[in-house]
């Protein structure tokens, strides 16, 4: 998916408990029909781990003949993590991979050192009333492995481990209770829907939450709710984001500018028609 950056909500004045380090509201823009929250990167934080952009889009209801089109574009220094729990899309790639996107499954395209793609209802969504509602995460690479060779793997919903304990699912239960290990140093937690508490506060959909290191935590569903968790270690330096493009190096960027322009990255078979122009 491709981004533009813009202007964060101001918080209110509501206070976290002393588990929280920050409470990232995101911002929400209107895609043509459906709109994305972004809560990463944020003016209170960049990055959780090595997740450098986090996209919450949907849910929502596209008409008859409507759909997502998400045109070619470039990524360099990352991962996008794609996992969607409502309608189709299909993913076409410079590496010559066209695959569908349904709901369960969990796709994770390596830029490396670049790659182009695009993403967009399939036909047979669109002769229909559909919806769309998913996720979609960067992740920045480590420095030694920015210019890998790009990559595309996908994993279907069945090969994916499935933990299933005192109401825990993909949704936690009303008074069900989900323990998060103080082992990882960042750590957050995305709320989709329903209503959590976490040390006697509430917290409701569309909040990140992210946690202090080292405490040991334990989320209870208010009500039926839908989270991700996100975070690992912290990144081995500090990152460069200037549109769809992550790098450890402002050179690299600029590198990488000069080569959607020039026409230097692989064309995405099958998507040659159209082209994203670099924002100016």
């Amino acid at each position: 998916m491709s981004w533009q950056p813009g202007a964060d909500p101001i918080l209110g004045d509501k206070k976290s408990c002393d588990l929280i380090d920050t409470v990232i509201v995101p911002r929400v823009q209107d895609l043509g029909g459906f709109q994305v929250r972004r809560a990463l990167p944020s003016k209170q934080r960049q990055m959780v781990g090595p997740f450098i952009f986090f996209d919450h889009a949907g849910p929502a209801e596209l008409i008859t003949g409507k759909g997502i089109d998400v045109r070619p574009h470039p990524h360099i220094g990352l991962a996008t993590v794609t996992y969607l729990f409502d309608g189709e899309m299909r993913h076409l790639d410079s590496l010559g991979n066209e695959q569908a996107i349904v709901p369960g499954d969990v796709n994770w395209m390596t830029a490396g050192k670049g790659i182009a793609h695009s993403e967009r209802s399939p036909p047979a969504e669109r002769q229909k009333r559909s919806r769309l509602f998913g996720l979609q995460s960067w992740v920045a690479l480590p420095e030694n492995a920015e210019e890998i060779d790009p990559g595309f793997f996908h994993h279907n919903q069945s090969d994916l481990p499935v933990l299933e304990e005192d109401g825990i699912d993909v949704r936690l239960n009303a008074d069900a209770k989900i323990p998060i290990s103080g082992d990882h140093e960042e750590r957050g937690l995305y709320i989709l829907d329903g209503e959590i508490d976490v040390a006697g506060e509430s917290f409701e959909a569309g909040q990140l939450l992210v946690f202090r290191p080292g405490d040991e935590i334990t989320v209870k569903g208010r009500q039926l709710s839908r989270l991700m968790l996100l975070g690992g270690e912290p990144m081995d330096g500090p990152r460069h984001i200037w549109w769809n493009f992550v790098s450890s190096s402002k050179e690299r960027i600029e590198q990488a500018k000069e080569d959607w322009i020039q026409k230097r990255f692989d064309i995405v078979p099958g998507d040659e028609e159209e082209f994203t122009p670099l924002p100016s």
